[in-house]
C-alpha cells in the first residue's frame, strides 16, 4: 500500500484529511470484499488475493512472494472480513461534511482540485468497487469525461482497470499495469495455449526489459480501455435506464454472463476495435485477441476468423467489416433482450439462456 508521503502536494490542504479518506475508502473496501470474496472460485481467489498481497506491501511485479508470510496473512484478512461482513458502509469525510461512499460526482467534485480521483460504484454480480487515487490526467472525449488515475491509496480484491459510471470513464493505470503482468506471467507459463498473446509480447522487449516493455504496453492498452470504456458509455446512452434493471433481474446466473457479454460486444464494436484499427497498433490488436474469450468469443466466433484472415493475408478489411456487422447485430440483440425483459419479467433470465447460451465450444484464439 503507497505511503502517503507520496500524495501529490495540491492533497496535503489543511482542510483535507486525507489520511481519514484514505481509511474511510478502504475500510468500504474490505466491507465490500467480506460481503463478496466468497463468490469467487477458489482459483479466482487466491490469484486476487496474491496481487491484493503484493499491492498492499508494495512489492514490485517482478518479485517473488514469501509464501509462508501470504499464507498468515490470508487467514487474518479472513478473520477480519467475519468481523466486518454486516458493517455499513463509511460516509466519506471531506471539507464539507460527510458524503455518502456512492455519490462519486460530489466526492470528485472535491478532491480532482486535489489531484485525486475516486470511484464508489457497482461491478459484476452487484459487488460494490471503490478506489481512490492519484489523478494523472483528465480530458473530455465524445462529451463524457475520462479520468487516469496513476499510483492508488485504496483499493478493494477486485481491480478493474476500467470502469465507467454515470457516464465517466475512469480508467486505473495500476491496476491496469498490475493485470498485464499477470497476463503476461499466464501467458509465460504457457506460451502455445494463447499465440494472440504471443504476437502481442513479441511486439514489446520483455525479455530484455520486462520493465520498460510492461511501461510500453501499459501506455498502448491504456488507450484501449478508453476506448472499451467509452464504448460502454455509449452502448449505456442508446440502451437506456432498462438495461440495468435487466441485469438485476438475471444476477448471478448465466443469463447475466450472457447479457454482459452482448452489451461488452455492442461497446467493443461501437468504438473499441474500430478505435484500435484507427490506432495503427498492431500490438494491441493481438492483444484484444488474446482477450477476447469466455462468452464473448463463444457468442461472436465470426470475429475470431475475421482476425485470422487478417494474419494471413494482412488485409484489416476483414476485421473492420466484423466491426460493422457486430455493430447492428450487437444493438439489436442488446434492444432484443430489453424487449425480452418487458415480456416476460422475472422468466427472462431462462427465455436468455434458451436463445443466446452457445451449444457448442469455440476454437481457442490463435
Amino acid at each position: 500500500m503507497p505511503d502517503l508521503d507520496s500524495l501529490p502536494a495540491s492533497a496535503r490542504a489543511p482542510h483535507l484529511d486525507v489520511a481519514a479518506l484514505v481509511g474511510a475508502v478502504q475500510q468500504n473496501c474490505h466491507i465490500s470484499d467480506a460481503q463478496f470474496a466468497g463468490d469467487l472460485t477458489l482459483c479466482t481467489f487466491l490469484l486476487k488475493m496474491r496481487e491484493l498481497y503484493r499491492w498492499e506491501h508494495d512489492i514490485p511485479l517482478t518479485r517473488d512472494l514469501p509464501k509462508g508470510e501470504v499464507g498468515d496473512w490470508m487467514n487474518a484478512r479472513s478473520q477480519m472480513w467475519e468481523a466486518i461482513e454486516t458493517d455499513p458502509y463509511m460516509p466519506l469525510p471531506l471539507a464539507a461534511g460527510e458524503v455518502d461512499p456512492f455519490e462519486v460526482a460530489a466526492v470528485n467534485a472535491e478532491l480532482i482540485p486535489h489531484g485525486l480521483v475516486y470511484s464508489g460504484g457497482y461491478g459484476r454480480q452487484c459487488k460494490p468497487h471503490f478506489f481512490l487515487g492519484r489523478l494523472d490526467r483528465a480530458e473530455t472525449r465524445h462529451g463524457h469525461r475520462v479520468y487516469v488515475s496513476g499510483c492508488e491509496y485504496a483499493r478493494d480484491l477486485e481491480a478493474p482497470p476500467g470502469m465507467m459510471l454515470d457516464g465517466t470513464v475512469f480508467v486505473r493505470a495500476e491496476a491496469l499495469r498490475r493485470w498485464l503482468w499477470e497476463r503476461y506471467e499466464e501467458w509465460r507459463f504457457n506460451p502455445k495455449r494463447n499465440e494472440a498473446m504471443a504476437r502481442a509480447v513479441a511486439c514489446y522487449p520483455f525479455q530484455r526489459d520486462p520493465e520498460a516493455a510492461l511501461a510500453e504496453m501499459a501506455a498502448v492498452e491504456t488507450e484501449a480501455v478508453i476506448l472499451h470504456e467509452l464504448g460502454e458509455a455509449r452502448a449505456e446512452a442508446d440502451l437506456g435506464a432498462a438495461w440495468p434493471d435487466l441485469l438485476v433481474e438475471v444476477m448471478r446466473g448465466r443469463a447475466e454472463i450472457i447479457a454482459r457479454a452482448v452489451r461488452d460486444l455492442y461497446a467493443d464494436c461501437l468504438s473499441t476495435l474500430p478505435g484500435l484499427l484507427e490506432m495503427g497498433q498492431p500490438a494491441a490488436l493481438h492483444f484484444f485477441f488474446a482477450n477476447f474469450v469466455g462468452m464473448r468469443r463463444k457468442l461472436f466466433p465470426e470475429l475470431v476468423e475475421a482476425y485470422r484472415r487478417w494474419q494471413e493475408d494482412g488485409d484489416d478489411t476483414i476485421l473492420r467489416q466484423a466491426a460493422r456487422d457486430g455493430l447492428d447485430r450487437w444493438g439489436a440483440t442488446a434492444h432484443g433482450l430489453l424487449g425480452l425483459h418487458r415480456e416476460r419479467g422475472d422468466q427472462v433470465g431462462a427465455e436468455i439462456e434458451a436463445r443466446l447460451a452457445p451449444r457448442t465450444e469455440q476454437p481457442a484464439v490463435s
